[in-house]
């Protein structure tokens, strides 16, 4: 966080105190989003944004809280800019909390280069489209929901399934091929326990310098929360189109940032919307998601993974509904799989990424990849009928066929998609087990994978060759 100009005016007209909020008087010229330090007579310095104007009376939200603050004996100096942070490679390995302050004992984050948190408006007409996988390890993603550089792909879950865990991984193993790779995580909302997990588990990638750990508890205040992922976006940024590296951000849970703003726009008394959201959901969402992606002229990219847990399982709640419109796909986590001991339990008939052809196939990943992948989802939707009349009928009454795809959806579910929380694996291993499930099929019913990719791949005598 940039320290305050202190040789601004200091404003004394502090006419309430509510919560976290308090309304300055006299604040002529004060924006929309203007970052502000707070002096407070007995206590350490204290900082505040802007979230309303309203003739000469400016609304602010302290970020530490108004605990212990009284009126008279308080003063605001607006920097006259929104909230700036340095940006640099001299993140890599921090450990911060929300606001960008060190967590890990080591000095504060300084760089010459300040960026403001919000970031600046990226033409469109620069934006170049994605391509080339982010290969993350994880067999269920990299087969049938391949993340591409420069995409946004949501995870949606429910609470208690393993999403931490799923998001820890990604970020822990995931990589571009043969280039500079960087992480950037930002965690909200989270329980102690919950940042002690993410530290143990991302120790090696911070060690190593590829990762910026920004950490915001649930008993943080509830703006830094607003202003975690932004940071974390700032920072990425600079990374990605500055320094020439891929980017990856990983962002969880969303719905504790979402539930942030809610909080918010209630103590500033804004109508609600749906399920008392403010109306600007959408556009407060968009404001984040967008800021991925790859530029003309520049090498790097930005690949941003939120996390969010949908509330009862509700699919249609705000918040994985509008991240749905802006997003391009998505990973869902089915608590049905999870209860079968599957890791992760991706539901991947429920689960798409629409950006998967520019990031997978001939000259990008392998030549039968795209095939591969859309042959297994057929063969699991066919399955999934089949184990339905099973359970009318009974196994022993259906066809040769239909029991065939019952045991290559158990195969599927148990080899392909089943694997360990640190187990890493190559892109080859997870299409040679997409092909040993494929196997179990009659090859006449592989009828979405050519005769010479059949040949070449599938496993048994003469290639599979069998009726």
């Amino acid at each position: 966080m940039t320290v305050p100009n202190r040789n601004l005016v200091s404003h004394r007209d502090v006419r309430e105190l509510r919560g976290p909020l308090m309304v300055v008087g006299d604040a002529d010229g004060v924006g929309w989003d203007e970052f502000a330090g707070v002096d407070v007579e007995g206590g350490p310095e204290r900082h505040a944004l802007v979230l309303e104007v309203n003739g000469d009376q400016a609304l602010l939200q302290v970020l530490e809280g108004t605990d212990g603050m009284r009126l008279g004996g308080i003063s605001v100096r607006f920097q006259g800019r929104a909230l700036h942070i340095p940006v640099g490679p001299e993140w890599l390995g921090r450990v911060c909390n929300g606001r960008g302050e060190p967590l890990d004992g080591g000095p504060p984050v300084t760089a010459d280069t300040v960026e403001p948190v919000g970031g600046w408006p990226l033409n469109p007409v620069y934006r170049i489209p994605p391509k080339e996988a982010v290969i993350t390890g994880i067999s269920a993603i990299d087969a049938l929901t391949t993340l591409v550089r420069g995409q946004k792909l949501p995870i949606f879950s429910v609470a208690g399934l393993p999403h931490l865990t799923l998001a820890t991984q990604i970020a822990a193993q995931s990589r571009t091929g043969g280039r500079n790779f960087r992480v950037v995580f930002a965690a909200m909302g989270m329980t102690h326990a919950d940042i002690a997990y993410i530290r143990d588990r991302l120790e090696e990638r911070s060690a190593a310098g590829e990762l910026v750990l920004l950490l915001n508890a649930a008993d943080d205040p509830v703006i830094e929360r607003i202003l975690t992922p932004r940071i974390a976006l700032s920072i990425a940024e600079h990374l990605a189109y500055e320094e020439g590296s891929d980017v990856l951000v990983v962002m969880s849970d969303m719905t504790s940032y979402a539930e942030a703003v809610r909080e918010v726009s209630a103590a500033r008394k804004e109508i609600p919307a749906r399920r008392g959201y403010p109306g600007y959901l959408y556009s407060d969402l968009a404001t984040l998601y967008e800021r991925c992606g790859r530029v003309q002229g520049r090498e790097g990219s930005v690949t941003i993974v939120p996390v969010l847990t949908m509330p009862s399982g509700d699919m249609t709640h705000p918040v994985p509904d509008l991240t749905g419109y802006i997003t391009e796909g998505q990973i869902v986590l089915s608590p049905d799989i999870s209860a079968r001991d599957i890791y992760p339990p991706v539901d991947v008939l429920s689960s798409l990424s629409r950006l998967m052809r520019s990031g997978a196939g001939k000259g990008r990943t392998r030549e039968d990849h795209l095939d591969v992948a859309a042959q297994v989802l057929a063969a699991m939707a066919r399955a999934r009928q089949a184990s339905e009349l099973a359970e009318l009928v009974g196994e022993d009454a259906l066809g040769e066929a239909d029991r065939a795809y019952i045991a290559f959806r158990s195969a599927v579910e148990e080899k392909l998609l089943n694997q360990g929380v640190d187990e890493y694996r190559s892109l080859e291993r997870t299409l040679g087990l997409a092909w040993e499930a494929l196997a179990l099929l009659p090859r006449r019913e592989l009828s979405m994978i050519s005769n010479e990719s059949l040949d070449r791949y599938l496993p048994g005598p003469l290639g599979g060759a069998r009726l």
